[in-house]
């Protein structure tokens, strides 16, 4: 059964105002939202409007929301607003730290809350526009989503289980339940008179057709913003990502930015401008390009590799810097590839991009262990190897598309630093010094919930890494081992007390290398594949 919907005249998509399009918005609908960080491809005016509906008139209720990528400025924006209670119910979410008053209505047992890796999200989305009753796959064996830990259940309320664990052919799975959306926001750059619409301001697609197929093959109905309308047909067919006849009502804001701040859109990060190898970019040297500069002694010539948010993201300047950068290509799971991987809120707004695929079919290359080595940020380790950075200092973050990558890339680079909390170093000559040291140990006995499971990493033949500022890792079948210390620090003083448990030593332990502590070209060549 179809959603009321405004009516089409002459095959013209309806042109509402933000306010008149959120009227169509029921109780109990369930919401997809589309968007990244830092207001990539966010419908910032509809979510806005929603928001602005509900403090006035305290409708609609009860509403569950489905948003695949973390949107948001990890404060007040992204699905912020909607972080009402009684406006939303649910929440199945691929990343929720973007926008943590959303997060923190679930930290309070105020609606139920999941987290699904991101692209197994993005899939299960894909699979419910076919009217599939989910997706089977190995991602998250092991994890907090498997239903043998917390089964993706990020609060006490939170009591339907939607993961099971399945056996075909002797090998497990997880079967994600497919949820059937039925209204979508989504947002493009232009759209012609019928909805067809293309996105040549925008940074990414991320999943915007997969969304606008799910929730218009349930009947529901798709809301697309954009910043400006054409006549009909006047859009090159092969600029265009959303067909027409998906979407049921425009919103047309002629100040929509391509990112937070109002700034006018930036070429090169739309792809439509380049920077020239002359552009110097660099970053100063302290413990953030201590950790890239060693992360990229991982990578291999010719390989394919995934960069994640944090500080593993200096990686493609470093090789920048060393003159390697087209030696490899780094992805991002939104979809870019190559170019010069950006930094914070607007992670994804690559620069020089190469190519860029929708999200879900990056995921899909992910799955399948396209990946030769993935550089991943972490939050905590434990004396398995496991690492945690969905939950931790008692907020929920999510996994984003943490999951998805470490589950089969070949090589896991993580990186971070061995301390959090006020952590100060000086690198100078060749050597590091802890100024100050951090509060908190990040290599801890136990975690409480796992986003990474060292235990199936190991199952799976990957080469695991863990790299701080002072000590390299590596994993084998008895632990951690310390197979690097930074020069200038003291073994037993700044490595082995700053942790919860004893690694093992390797009988090779070594320095790290000199040059990573000099403030200069470090004349690094990167290695050639192994055949």
């Amino acid at each position: 059964m179809k959603a009321e919907r405004p009516p089409r005249v002459k095959g013209r998509v309806p042109v509402l105002s933000a306010q008149d399009a959120v009227n169509y918005i029921k109780d109990e609908d369930v919401l997809c939202i589309l968007g990244a960080g830092g207001g990539i491809l966010e419908a910032t005016t509809l979510i806005t409007a929603l928001a602005d509906k509900y403090k006035q008139t305290q409708t609609p209720r009860n509403l569950s929301i489905i948003s695949p990528t973390g949107l948001g400025d990890r404060a007040d924006r992204g699905i912020s607003p909607l972080a009402q209670e009684g406006l939303v119910k649910w929440a199945l979410c691929g990343h929720w730290g973007q926008s943590p008053r959303i997060s923190d209505l679930a930290e309070q047992n105020k609606i139920a809350a999941y987290n699904y890796p991101q692209g197994v999200l993005t899939q299960a989305l894909r699979a419910s526009a076919a009217h599939q009753p989910g997706i089977l796959s190995d991602i998250g064996i092991g994890t907090f989503v498997d239903p043998r830990q917390q089964g993706g259940k990020l609060n006490e309320v939170t009591k339907e289980d939607l993961i099971k664990l399945v056996e075909i052919d002797n090998k497990e799975y997880l079967y994600y339940k497919a949820i059937a959306p039925t209204v979508a926001f989504i947002r493009a750059t232009t759209c012609d008179s019928e909805g067809y619409a293309s996105f040549e301001d925008e940074v990414m697609y991320l999943d915007a057709l997969v969304l606008a197929q799910a929730v218009h093959n349930h009947g529901g109905i798709v809301m697309m913003q954009v910043q400006k309308m054409v006549k009909k047909a006047t859009l090159h067919p092969k600029s265009v990502r959303i067909p027409g006849y998906l979407v049921d009502i425009v919103v047309v804001d002629p100040d929509q930015t391509q990112l937070y701040g109002g700034a006018p859109v930036n070429r090169f990060i739309s792809g439509d401008f380049t920077l020239d190898d002359s552009t110097q970019l660099s970053l100063p040297l302290n413990q953030r390009k201590l950790v890239a500069r060693r992360a990229l002694y991982e990578m291999r010539k010719g390989a394919v590799g995934n960069v994640g948010v944090g500080i593993a993201d200096g990686i493609g300047l470093v090789a920048r810097e060393e003159g390697c950068a087209d030696d490899f290509v780094l992805t991002v799971e939104t979809g870019p590839v190559g170019g010069i991987t950006s930094q914070g809120v607007a992670f994804g707004a690559n620069v020089n991009t190469r190519a860029i695929l929708d999200m879900t079919s990056q995921f899909d290359f992910y799955h399948g262990g396209g990946l030769d080595v993935c550089y991943l940020s972490f939050a905590e380790v434990d004396r398995h190897g496991n690492v945690g950075v969905h939950k931790f200092n008692g907020k929920i973050m999510g996994t984003g598309g943490f999951i998805d990558i470490s589950a089969t890339s070949k090589k896991i680079v993580f990186c971070g630093t061995l301390t959090a909390g006020s952590l100060k170093t000086e690198v100078a000559d060749g050597k590091l010094t802890i100024v100050q040291e951090g509060r908190v140990n990040k290599f801890i006995s136990e975690l409480p919930e796992i986003t990474f499971s060292g235990k199936i990493a190991l199952e799976r033949g990957l080469d695991v890494r863990y790299i701080t500022e002072r000590a390299v890792f590596t994993l084998k079948e008895d632990g951690l081992h310390l197979i690097e210390i930074a020069p200038g620090v003291d073994l037993e003083r700044d490595i082995l007390a700053k942790m919860d448990f004893a690694p093992v030593i390797s009988p090779n332990l070594k320095l790290m290398d000199e040059r990573l502590f000099i403030d200069a070209t470090m004349g690094f060549e990167l290695p050639e594949a192994a055949n």
